[in-house]
């Protein structure tokens, strides 16, 4: 199994059996940054082919410089951009320091309107290429008005990343957007994403959403979601969009259970009273 990839294997059965395919020509390293506090991540998304390559949110410069000084000196990798899901400083805020680390002053910046010093930002819906990886921009205004999710394919192989708009098992709070814009982020712009999409979220807090989670919906979808996090410290890229319309209560406003818990029926107010109850859970 490819380096890029090793960590998949604690990955469940039915998420085990796509990183076996033998066809893939994208790779995906995560680099954790600030471990044990904020516990964000980067992640480095690679062609196999041209060795053409983009580092997701890269925030910490100190963490992720090296791993990605040595992919460039072995020849692992042709850096080709940053890549922003928003710009919040734990996102964002690593890019010119990130630059001038590698000595690559001018390595495209590609991501939402105020990421500190983007030159791109591709409309909803366009996108680029790393190699044979298409990649398209998905608007997600809520958590920051620039959210960006970035859904890429390689072949059968499709992932998306999330920034702090999806989790696994929750979302990100509504610093500069409101109940109606999360409710459109998740259950229409990302859910209508194929179900076998694997999901990499900007921080790793799957044990505390899924205790948020149980405590709105005791599901067996949801007790399983509890037990890995309880078994795995990182969770990034083991579930997919199928999964979480199954186990994260932010995307199932049709549950009766979750309409009981909110005492509301309404989608967006189902989100908007959620998103309360998570900000005030302990």
């Amino acid at each position: 199994m490819n380096a890029f990839i090793a960590r998949t294997s604690l990955a469940p059965r039915h998420v085990y059996r796509q990183f076996a395919a033998t066809t893939r020509k994208m790779h995906i390293k995560s680099i954790p940054m600030w471990t044990g506090s904020s516990d964000n991540y980067a992640y480095l998304v690679v062609d196999d082919k041209s060795k053409d390559a983009v580092i997701i949110d890269p925030a910490n410069p100190e963490e992720v410089a090296p791993v990605l000084k040595k992919a460039i000196d072995d020849g692992s990798i042709n850096l080709t951009a940053i890549v922003n899901t928003h710009h919040h400083w734990d996102h964002a805020g690593g890019n010119t320091k990130l630059r001038t680390a590698l000595g690559l002053p001018n390595l495209e910046i590609i991501g939402g309107k105020d990421c500190d010093k983007v030159n791109k930002t591709p409309a909803h819906g366009k996108g680029f290429n790393i190699g044979s990886i298409a990649v398209k921009a998905l608007h997600t205004p809520c958590h920051t008005q620039d959210s960006i999710c970035w859904f890429m394919q390689d072949g059968d192989d499709k992932v998306v990343f999330t920034g702090d708009t999806l989790f696994h098992g929750g979302c990100g709070r509504f610093f500069e957007g409101n109940g109606a814009e999360m409710h459109k982020a998740l259950n229409e712009t990302l859910a209508s994403l194929p179900d076998e999409t694997r999901v990499f979220p900007g921080h790793e807090y799957t044990k505390s959403n899924a205790k948020f989670c149980l405590s709105v919906l005791q599901s067996e979808a949801v007790k399983a979601l509890a037990a890995f996090a309880d078994k795995h410290k990182e969770t990034q890229g083991k579930f997919t969009i199928g999964d979480e319309k199954k186990h994260n209560v932010f995307m199932r406003p049709q549950d009766p259970e979750i309409q009981k818990a909110t005492g509301e029926t309404d989608p967006v107010a189902i989100m908007t009273k959620l998103r309360e109850m998570k900000n005030n859970f302990k």
